[in-house]
């Protein structure tokens, strides 16, 4: 992987958006019972942190909800997608408990949790070439974490996508197994979406976190966070990162 870019396609749909980037490389995501109970101890404040987006006795109407549900309305998609931080609300909303999975995903899903916002990650060794975000012409090959058979992105989908195919459908709703998190992964590339104004300073504020759990629970700095806009819509990975 060299670089992320979102392509115009995305900021004509969102004109006020901005996509937020990070990188960090030397991870070592293999699950041990180390900081187990801290990580448990942090999903449970996250989901008790959520709480303050979930003031609204009927769950579309909360505004995160809300404005996701609409975003997704201006783009093709397959039917029943949602945003991922949909997901996690919702289940935070039913009284969910939340348990460890791995280091990573539990650092980004707290993130996810306390500050509203979708979050996704990806292993960069196995993105081919650059890693768009944008509206596509269909067809790219792709298949769901779980899944036994290829979904190919419709036609007028927003997608995160490479040389070799989708990464995430429908913007933030579902990973492909090609280049989804393992144990094994050392280098991620994180990305935060914002669709208006009002979504960018929780947006901010988050990756801003992201960036100190990661230090904190595997020992490595990350990169400064890359706020793409429709002016500078790109970001190059570090050479040394590579």
């Amino acid at each position: 992987m060299d670089k992320v870019v979102v392509d115009p396609s995305f900021f004509e749909l969102f004109p006020d958006g901005q996509v937020n980037i990070l990188y960090a490389s030397g991870i070592d995501n293999h699950d041990t019972d180390q900081n187990l109970d801290d990580r448990r101890k942090l999903l449970a404040n996250a989901t008790k942190e959520a709480g303050q987006f979930l003031t609204n006795e009927t769950f579309r109407l909360n505004p995160v909800i809300d404005q996701w549900r609409k975003a997704y309305q201006q783009f093709k998609k397959k039917k029943g997608a949602r945003a991922s931080v949909e997901a996690l609300l919702k289940r935070a909303n039913q009284g969910h408990k939340f348990e460890p999975i791995d280091p990573m995903v539990d650092v980004y899903n707290s993130i996810s949790l306390s500050y509203g916002v979708p979050v996704g990650m990806e292993d960069r060794d196995k993105i081919q070439g650059t890693m768009h975000l944008g509206k596509v012409e269909g067809g790219q090959a792709f298949r769901p974490v779980g899944a036994d058979k290829d979904e190919p992105t419709l036609p007028g989908e927003v997608c995160w996508y490479d040389d070799e195919g989708a990464v995430c459908r429908c913007l933030n709703w579902r990973d492909a197994q090609r280049t989804m998190l393992t144990e094994d992964s050392t280098k991620v590339v994180a990305v935060i979406e914002s669709v208006n104004k009002e979504q960018i300073p929780h947006a901010n504020e988050a990756m801003d976190e992201l960036s100190k759990l990661i230090t904190k629970y595997f020992g490595v700095e990350t990169t400064p966070v890359y706020h793409l806009t429709k002016d500078a819509p790109e970001a190059v990975v570090p050479e040394e990162l590579r």
